[in-house]
């Protein structure tokens, strides 16, 4: 397995693996080439895929707001589950964060993603229950 940074010519494929995967995809918003092309330029190095051979099996994106990092979609394709690569790329998103000066992770996991938040809290994560994700959002594209 192979990582790498991803490009905007790698979109198409990143795309196929977020469906595979079950991550909703939004392609008249958040999830559009350009709106891709444009977080890639915000964020030089943080969008990261693992690859077998050619082809993307695994990916997280990973932002920060100059104080925090937020590493999110983290995506593996079904067939390459259970080998240990969603940690890889968790730790790939974190070192990447530390070269730009980022030295707080997070995370937000769905409830019923109990693997993710087991893997999660076995990397060192800690589970905040006092706190409340709220989100307002323009149009559903978003």
């Amino acid at each position: 397995m192979k990582l790498r940074k991803l490009t905007i010519g790698d979109h198409p494929e990143l795309i196929k693996l977020w469906k595979r995967s079950g991550l909703p995809y939004k392609p008249k918003g958040r999830d559009g080439r350009a709106h891709i092309a444009r977080e890639m330029a915000a964020n030089p190095g943080l969008f990261i895929g693992a690859f077998d051979g050619d082809i993307l099996v695994g990916a997280i994106v990973a932002t920060h707001d100059g104080r925090k990092g937020w590493l999110n979609r983290v995506a593996v394709d079904p067939d390459y589950r259970r080998q240990g690569l969603a940690r890889k790329l968790t730790l790939a998103g974190e070192r990447s964060l530390r070269g730009q000066g980022i030295r707080i992770f997070g995370l937000l996991i769905h409830s019923y993603n109990r693997a993710s938040l087991k893997l999660a809290q076995a990397m060192g994560y800690t589970l905040h229950r006092d706190i409340l994700y709220l989100s307002k959002r323009d149009s559903d594209h978003v």
